[in-house]
């Protein structure tokens, strides 16, 4: 089974409305430790994107989104979803992980 893929977008330089909240790369080191802890035999793969050097379409679409202020940073996107922006909500995250495990578990049972 392919893991649940989490990339958080972020940048070196805090936005000015986050000046007090952990760095983007910090908040994704926080989501690793918490959601690890809560879905220890789930796989996933943590990401991090600097908006200011993206790999590939996707990332390079989100940084150019975010750089457009139609998102805050960091972005949490899980298997290609936004489900949070600025300061990171983990009831939302679970959420989302759970709605996917749901997903596979229903697709393992069909077939």
């Amino acid at each position: 089974m392919r893991p649940i893929i989490l990339t958080i977008y972020g940048a070196e330089v805090k936005c000015a409305s986050c000046i007090h909240l952990p760095t983007a790369f910090e908040t994704m080191e926080w989501l690793e430790a918490a959601i690890t802890r809560k879905f220890p035999d789930e796989e996933f793969d943590f990401v991090y994107c600097d908006i200011d050097s993206p790999n590939g379409e996707e990332q390079e679409s989100y940084a150019e989104r975010i750089l457009d202020d139609e998102f805050f940073y960091p972005l949490v996107v899980i298997d290609g979803e936004v489900v949070a922006e600025g300061n990171p909500k983990l009831s939302r995250i679970y959420e989302k992980v759970e709605e996917l495990q749901a997903a596979r578990n229903t697709s393992q049972a069909s077939g």
